[in-house]
């Protein structure tokens, strides 16, 4: 089990089913709680292997729709409350905060200007999604607890947009072109450099990103060879049957709460 500092969270064992009964009846959260569970997130994806050093997720704040939370520039297993942000659509803190962002915060920024439906978003480097992003096979569910990638994921590749770059999504620009193909999916490879999962709360887009790359490192296992796949039928009737993945949450939860 591993063990992580409070810091200014509360990190209570029994508030995870509450946290994730309000975000499945979609009942606005209070900052307190929502900040909370963004500290939350942080740490199971890194607990899940989402992210490493890496990576980072967002929330939007449902107060200021054009306004987002997200880290200070920070490993993700090492952020608090403390670190938390208020970040515009530009990409400023907006209470003047001077510490050091994330290069790709325009990852969240852009997303969220284009889809008024997203309230959470993940982006990642674990390998597998990497792999699936080069290999020129599509991404498509393997089995249920993905059924949310449907007909498969799109593919952004920066160069197409942005030429010869050092891969990142540092710029409104290269962030706008992410969001574009992102399109109305749930989630995007990005070539060369990981992925994004986007949900309607911090659950179903944490909920994505685990899944994600669980689907992806199955799929690598049989590259290049003839697999069942979920029918689109199939894809959607099992996404509806998961959605915010509040039993996954809970769990999850639980693994980075410090035991009494």
């Amino acid at each position: 089990m591993k063990k992580f500092r409070r810091g200014g969270t509360n990190l209570k064992r029994g508030a995870g089913s509450a946290s994730a009964a309000s975000a499945e009846s979609g009942q606005p959260r209070g900052k307190a709680s929502l900040l909370s569970d963004l500290v939350i997130a942080n740490r199971i994806l890194a607990d899940q292997d989402v992210v490493d050093g890496y990576g980072h997720v967002s929330v939007r704040n449902p107060a200021a729709p054009n306004h987002f939370f997200i880290s200070r520039w920070l490993a993700p297993e090492l952020v608090t409350e403390d670190d938390i942000v208020e970040l515009n659509f530009d990409c400023n803190a907006v209470d003047g905060d001077k510490r050091k962002l994330y290069s790709e915060r325009f990852i969240h920024s852009e997303i969220y200007r284009l889809r008024p439906d997203v309230k959470a978003i993940v982006h990642t480097h674990a390998p597998s999604v990497v792999l699936m992003g080069v290999c020129r096979e599509r991404l498509l569910p393997i089995y249920h607890m993905a059924g949310f990638i449907g007909t498969g994921v799109p593919v952004f590749d920066i160069r197409k947009s942005s030429g010869m770059t050092n891969m990142l999504v540092n710029d409104a620009n290269r962030g706008k072109a992410l969001a574009q193909a992102l399109g109305g999916a749930s989630g995007s490879l990005m070539r060369g450099h990981g992925a994004v999962t986007v949900g309607s709360c911090l659950s179903q887009a944490v909920g994505r990103s685990v899944y994600l790359k669980i689907n992806a490192e199955l799929q690598s296992r049989v590259l290049g060879r003839k697999i069942a796949t979920l029918s689109p039928e199939e894809a959607q009737l099992a996404d509806s049957g998961n959605q915010n993945f509040p039993k996954d949450w809970d769990l999850w939860k639980r693994k980075v709460t410090d035991k009494k």
